[in-house]
């Protein structure tokens, strides 16, 4: 377990490093003069030197890369630089210092937004509290309804129930997210309005002058279904041929010459059997969706990391941007390492060697 680990970390470590330097170059030669994006255009002179030297725009393109790595490492190196300025740009960290070298231990910086000059971190986790109750949602509203109508389709074989929920599972995986959230959102937050109370637009906390914040949970409703009807398509797919796989076992027609009713060996032999993979499937796409909301966020109005990253694109706010595309890369690998391990916990014959 611990080399398998330490062999997922490392190439884990590998694939941010990999993003970092991808995005970083490909950010840099889109944009040349960022410092013009920070303050604008008509600034003066002074200004906008001061946020070049404040972001290390005045070194060569080699050097400002290395500076980016130093602040989103947690492992900082720095020469002759003071401990206040260190404490003010970084905020808590643990500082070891030598004769001319001062190493800082710290959470990784992503630096600040042009626009609102808050730290990126803190504006994208504020954002991804809404991103992760949206994904949530969804991953448990498409495998509840996946797998009870894959395991119908399943025991239904060949029947009209199963080609009818065969072929709008393939309709389902076929439709993409922002196109079902358009038409949901038409459909049932504006022509029938009057019948279900639900709105086009909305996120989960909304405000009001007199009151403060408070929760508007009925927003969540169609945005959670249109994120998740493409998962839900595929988890009744593949929950379908598994049962299928499982129910021409040998241990099934066993437990069927023993006397052993339906019900019973659907509940005890069919079903743990037959979703392994479909759980695995569920962990890994509860990934996909925290980083594939965007558009459905941007469309319902919902207040998520995906508003907040196409709003400072349309900003040209460069570091919440490049902060959130990190961010997401980050969460891939975690949940993709917990779902290796998640796998060979579910079934015992697949081995982390």
């Amino acid at each position: 377990m611990i080399r398998f680990l330490a062999k997922r970390l490392g190439s884990g470590l590998l694939i941010l490093f990999s993003v970092v330097t991808v995005v970083f170059f490909l950010f840099s030669f889109s944009f040349p003069n960022p410092e013009s994006m920070a303050v604008g255009q008509r600034t003066d002179q002074a200004t906008q030197e001061a946020i070049k030297k404040e972001f290390g725009l005045d070194q060569p393109l080699g050097m400002q890369y290395l500076l980016f790595l130093n602040d989103i490492s947690p492992l900082s190196f720095h020469k002759n630089s003071s401990s206040s300025d260190l404490s003010e740009k970084y905020g808590k960290c643990v500082k070891l210092s030598f004769d001319r070298l001062t190493i800082l231990i710290k959470t990784p910086f992503l630096r600040r937004s042009f626009q609102s000059r808050e730290r990126t971190d803190t504006l994208i986790f504020q954002s991804f509290k809404g991103t992760f109750i949206l994904a949530l949602v969804s991953i448990i509203f498409a495998a509840f309804f996946g797998i009870l109508l894959g395991v119908l389709s399943g025991i239904k074989a060949n029947s009209f129930a199963d080609q009818a929920i065969v072929f709008v599972s393939t309709l389902g995986i076929s439709v993409p997210s922002f196109f079902s959230a358009i038409i949901l959102a038409w459909l049932f937050g504006f022509v029938f309005h009057h019948i279900t109370g639900l709105n086009m637009t909305g996120s989960w906390i909304d405000i009001d002058p007199f009151v403060g914040e408070y929760y508007q949970w009925k927003n969540l409703i169609l945005p959670a279904v249109a994120l998740g009807v493409r998962p839900l398509s595929i988890f009744t797919l593949l929950t379908r041929s598994s049962m299928l796989e499982t129910l021409n076992k040998d241990f099934i027609k066993t437990a069927k010459s023993k006397g052993l009713t339906a019900k019973q060996i659907l509940n005890k032999h069919a079903l743990p059997n037959a979703l392994n993979p479909v759980i695995t499937a569920v962990s890994g796409w509860f990934a996909s969706l925290l980083a594939g909301a965007f558009f459905v966020e941007y469309i319902f109005n919902w207040r998520g990391l995906g508003k907040l990253t196409i709003e400072a694109l349309e900003m040209n706010d460069l570091p919440v941007v490049m902060g959130a595309i990190l961010f997401i890369a980050f969460l891939f690998v975690v949940i993709n390492i917990i779902v290796d391990i998640l796998y060979v916990k579910l079934d015992p014959r697949i081995k982390l060697s």
